[in-house]
């Protein structure tokens, strides 16, 4: 299942993720899940919200250098093994280049839940519906 991943692009400085998070808790949009990565000069803050037209609105205003990307959801079997045989191998056996994954856990239903990005996220979406 597809899913709107928003992207934010801040200095890799003390308070920049705060100044992020605090434009999303002053207009109550609940991050459902998120992943953090660095390089020398620039931080790459990836959120899934419950809101995410609202929250790039939001992170704009705030001056943040912001965007949407598609992702794609998966349940993952919440067993040794699963990460690899639900999604890597799947992908990986379709020729489909896995850019970036993170995870999280969601809270209706308390079941681990891959955030997958791809060259190819409608491939992908099909491939791993056909698992």
């Amino acid at each position: 299942m597809g899913i709107k991943q928003i992207s934010v692009f801040v200095e890799n400085k003390t308070g920049r993720l705060a100044a992020v998070l605090e434009v999303l808790e002053k207009k109550q949009i609940n991050i459902r899940a998120f992943d953090v990565s660095d390089s020398a000069n620039i931080g790459i803050v990836r959120l899934i919200l419950t809101d995410a037209e609202l929250g790039l609105h939001e992170l704009h205003q705030a001056g943040f250098t912001a965007r949407i990307d598609p992702v794609a959801i998966v349940e993952l079997p919440d067993v040794p093994g699963g990460l690899l045989r639900a999604v890597v191998k799947p992908l990986a056996d379709a020729g489909i280049n896995v850019d970036y994954l993170y995870a999280y856990t969601e809270p209706s239903t308390n079941k681990p839940i891959a955030v997958i990005k791809t060259e190819d996220i409608a491939r992908a979406e099909k491939v791993l519906k056909q698992r």
